[in-house]
Formats: structure tokens, sequence, C-alpha cells
């Protein structure tokens, strides 16, 4: 069998089982068995498929068909062109999160805190554009840190970030000139219709707090104050439909500058405030 025929074989599975974008994630997890990047299929895919190739193949494919994230079963997810390890125990990095990267970077900071770090996606991003800066990357699950850290010896950054058990600001005594985070924000009612990818296979801890979705922004908001340099500024990615509830949080909570932001989509995907 030839790698054409594999990929062919692959994608018509996933399709009939309704698996979202199945081309492509039959792509990739041939270049995954392949051990070569998902760009690189074409070059071979009149080239016959040796056994072991095509038995890997398979497994990953039943795993996909499971509904099991690609980057789940490959180890690992591209983040602002950075690769970071990926498992059940964090939130799969998506594209939309870079939103709030690029408003972190658009602005000085020295001592950033990332609270909820999950894979270290956000933390470890703005560190290594800013070689200079320093950070705390705080999670309440162990298995969490675990990957965080592993991503930042990886990315080279593990001598500027400390990493900490954590339950939002308990038991944090610094103050820093930027907080972001990635909270968890869907409301218990809406779990029940993710798609089983997410559902399934991602950590609960890190997709809902229960309730209406808004207990970690109240969190938040309450200690940021107290957390922040005057002037330093707080980022929380928030769902769509949250921008106004969480502002207010903010607004309630004595900080100022407040702004909800969209993604590239249009859809509202950043809260921003300030320290006074």
């Amino acid at each position: 069998m030839t790698a054409a025929l594999a990929l062919r074989a692959g994608t018509k599975a996933l399709q009939e089982a309704g698996v979202p974008d199945a081309a492509v994630d039959a792509r990739r997890l041939l270049a995954h068995a392949l051990g070569i990047s998902a760009d690189r299929v074409t070059l071979v895919l009149a080239d016959p498929l040796p056994d072991y190739v095509a038995e890997l193949f398979s497994i990953y494919l039943h795993d996909r068909l499971r509904r099991r994230p690609v980057s789940q079963i490959t180890g690992q997810r591209l983040f602002w062109g950075r690769p970071f390890r990926v498992t059940r125990d964090v939130l799969d990095p998506r594209p939309e999160t870079e939103t709030l990267v690029a408003l972190a970077l658009a602005g000085p900071f020295s001592r950033l805190l990332d609270l909820g770090t999950g894979s270290g996606a956000i933390a470890l991003t703005l560190l290594a554009e800013r070689p200079r800066a320093r950070g705390v990357a705080s999670d309440l699950s162990p298995a969490a840190l675990t990957v965080a850290q592993h991503n930042a010896t990886a990315l080279g950054v593990a001598d500027r970030v400390d990493f900490v058990r954590a339950d939002w600001f308990d038991g944090m005594p610094d103050r820093f000139d930027l907080i972001v985070s990635n909270p968890p924000y869907i409301a218990q009612a809406e779990m029940a219709a993710l798609q089983p990818e997410v559902r399934d296979w991602e950590p609960h801890l890190a997709l809902t707090p229960g309730g209406d979705g808004l207990d970690a922004y109240r969190r938040i908001a309450a200690g940021a104050k107290d957390h922040l340099l005057p002037g330093g500024r707080v980022l929380v990615e928030i769902g769509t439909t949250q921008g106004s509830a969480v502002a207010e949080l903010f607004r309630a909570a004595g900080l100022a500058g407040i702004q909800v932001i969209p993604d590239m989509d249009g859809r509202n995907r950043v809260v921003a405030a300030s320290a006074p």
C-alpha cells in the first residue's frame, strides 16, 4: 500500500465517523506515523508504506475515531509558532488564546503571573518573547504543572519561571506588572453540549468551575488589585458571551481601563483592565 492509498482510506474512515476536519487530521496522523512534518506528506504519497508505519497509522486512526484529540495522539500542539507538549492533564492550546498573548506583548512587563497555567502556553510564550522578563505560573493540578515544567525546559525559559501549586491567588504574596489567565469558564449546563474531543478528553478542572461559569473571574477580580503593581495589567480569556459580566466584575473590584476585546473572528475573547 502506498502512502496515498493509506491517507485516502484514513480520511474516508474519519469522514464516515463524522470526525471534523477528517482530511487534515488524517494527514497529521500519517505524518506523525512517518516521523515527518505534515507539510512533507505530499512528497512521499507515491512511496510504499512500511508495515510498521501502516500499523502506527492504524493505531492513531483508531484513537481519533474514539474522538481523542490529535494533539493528545501526537503529544504536542503548536502555539505562537512553538511546540508545546500536550496530555490529558492540560487543555489543548488553542489559536484563540493567541489574542491574549498578542495583547500582553503590546505593552511592557517585566514580571508576570499566569493563573491556571495548564501547559504553560501563555506564560512560557510571553517569557520566550521577552528574554528579560520573569514569571510565576500557578495551577491547582500537580500533573498540569509537570507538563508546564517540561515545556519550560524544552523552550529554554525554565530559569526564568517559578511553578507554584496554588488555588488562584492563595499564598501568592508578590505583586506583578502583568497578570494573565485562561481560566475555566464553561457553565455547568453547557458541558453536555461540548464536542467529545473536549468533554471526554480534556480536564474538567480546566474547563468549568461549575454553576454559571464565572467563579474564576470572581476570584481573579477580587485578588487582582492586591497583586498588581500600580498601572499593572490583567488580561483574561473569556467565553464569547461573558464580556459584559466579566467587565462588570472587574469594574466593581476597582480596576480601571476595562476593555472587552475580540479575537480574529470578531468574537469577544479577552477582558483587559489595569490597576489604578
